[in-house]
């Protein structure tokens, strides 16, 4: 098993950790316990393989994924109740999750040959969409759509991270790396220390600007 395919593992399990999490926010039942945590597992994953035109994609040749995004539900579905801060273990297992899967699809993506703008929108997909879906699907706030917080300038710039460590002739893997500490680097502090960039405010309007 090459490094890419560890991380990729390591991806889904991680990601179906947090669909499960979520799905026990919502009392879900066993098999909606195991359908949110494979959406959340293999949702980023499946985007990125169909833009790309990967055949197949990457579950469908390799169905061990879904195995093991569904004894990951299992895990959550008897142990969640064990857990203090439902959310807090979300918050911290999805910026996990995110170090793991945006080097998953930068990987993939140069693999394939393709140039530094796609390897970027690539490694943002593949981190962030499995995630949004979870979110969408049980009626939760997005955590990408937090404002103010880091969540796809995380995953921005630890594929930024990649490309910048290979332009510097450094090999596959510690490349790969090097994005992952970015961006966990930048996911944790915004949870931790409250890193954030700033955000857009309209302005009032003035009160002698004409109404519209």
């Amino acid at each position: 098993m090459t490094p890419l395919e560890v991380l990729e593992y390591a991806s889904v399990a991680v990601f179906a950790l947090t669909g499960a999490l979520v799905a026990s926010r919502s009392q879900l039942d066993l098999v909606g316990f195991i359908f949110i945590a494979c959406l959340t597992a293999v949702g980023g994953g499946t985007l990125r393989d169909l833009l790309l035109g990967r055949d197949p994609v990457f579950w469908v040749g390799r169905p061990g994924f879904i195995v093991v995004a569904a004894l990951a539900a299992l895990v959550v579905f008897f142990s969640a109740h064990l857990l203090e801060s439902r959310y807090r273990a979300l918050l911290w297992l999805d910026a996990c999750a995110l170090a793991v899967a945006v080097p998953v699809g930068v990987g993939v993506t140069i693999g394939m040959g393709y140039g530094p703008v796609t390897v970027l929108v690539m490694g943002v997909a593949t981190g962030s969409f499995g995630g949004l879906m979870r979110d969408v699907v049980c009626n939760e706030v997005p955590l990408l759509l937090r404002q103010g917080e880091l969540y796809l300038t995380a995953a921005f710039c630890g594929a930024g991270a990649a490309l910048a460590a290979g332009a510097l002739g450094w090999p596959g893997l510690p490349a790969l790396l090097a994005c992952a500490a970015v961006t966990f680097g930048l996911r944790a502090g915004s949870l931790a220390f409250g890193w954030a960039l700033p955000v857009y405010k309209a302005r009032p309007p003035r009160p002698d600007a004409p109404k519209r």
